[in-house]
């Protein structure tokens, strides 16, 4: 989950925007066993230190088939933001 030079890997910020996609898609429909990512594209702004990472998850769109999702990540600065991603998810 480490890099070289103590960054926090991609795919470990990719997972956590997963969750907390999926946490919002949870409290908007319902838990949901079906419910899978449809897809998900994320711009690494800047390096993540082995800190404090905060996941901010906003619902963009809430359809009956599909949810689409924001995710903002950043460490101790919301205005200085590690990543961006919009996540879909199918539902049955």
């Amino acid at each position: 989950m480490v890099r070289p030079g103590g960054i926090v890997s991609g795919p470990t910020l990719m997972a956590l925007t997963d969750v907390a996609a999926y946490a919002v898609v949870i409290a908007h429909h319902g838990r949901k066993e079906m419910a899978v990512t449809n897809g998900l594209s994320i711009s690494f702004l800047r390096a993540c230190k082995m800190e404090t990472i905060i996941a901010d998850a906003r619902l963009l769109r809430l359809g009956r088939r599909l949810t689409t999702v924001d995710v903002r990540l950043w460490q101790q600065d919301e205005n200085y933001l590690v990543a961006q991603s919009t996540v879909s998810y199918s539902l049955p």
